[in-house]
């Protein structure tokens, strides 16, 4: 496959006997992602094996979502899949709105604050309640926790992999 393939989800478990998936989603657009009718694909965490999957049906249950592909009908043909990540090619993500942004778009961006000082990469993205949380890597101390808004990300430059923020009060404890 020459597509881009990004990450959605992770396979964690069979559910049932009828060939049913529990995953953890990895995106801000699961019932998009998982719904009946998408085009995903299954590849192997160390081997790259790939295997192109369409999702029947899904419904959300505890913070993950239980998927039955199509062609698979009882736990015995998807057991070999907990571990898999689920992925989706590029052709299929949507156009986002300005100021919203894919993680794979955000992670391994450097950030510097409004006075050129680099501070470091965004190594995750956590959203615990009403902003996203951008969790920059620095080169030596602990992480350092962006809120994602408007008074502290000035600009982000997707394409130079470039995020200028601006510090507020308390946001770096040194």
């Amino acid at each position: 496959m020459s597509e881009k393939l990004y990450t959605v989800g992770k396979i964690v478990n069979t559910h049932g006997i009828r060939g049913e998936l529990k995953i953890v989603p990895e995106t801000h657009f699961p019932d998009e992602r998982f719904a009946k009718g998408s085009k995903l694909v299954f590849v192997h965490p160390e081997q790259g094996t790939q295997l192109s999957v369409t999702v029947e049906a899904a419904r959300e249950q505890k913070n993950m979502f239980i998927i039955k592909f199509q062609g698979f009908t009882n736990i015995n043909e998807v057991e070999k899949y907990k571990g898999w990540l689920l992925k989706v090619e590029e052709q299929y993500l949507s156009e986002l709105p300005e100021d919203e942004y894919y993680y794979h778009e955000i992670i391994g961006c450097t950030v510097v604050t409004e006075e050129g000082e680099e501070l470091g990469t965004i190594s995750e993205i956590l959203s615990p309640g009403a902003n996203d949380v951008w969790v920059v890597k620095r080169p030596a101390g602990k992480p350092l926790l962006l809120p994602y808004i408007d008074d502290v990300v000035l600009n982000v430059d997707v394409n130079g992999k470039k995020i200028t923020v601006r510090l507020m009060e308390g946001l770096l404890d040194l």
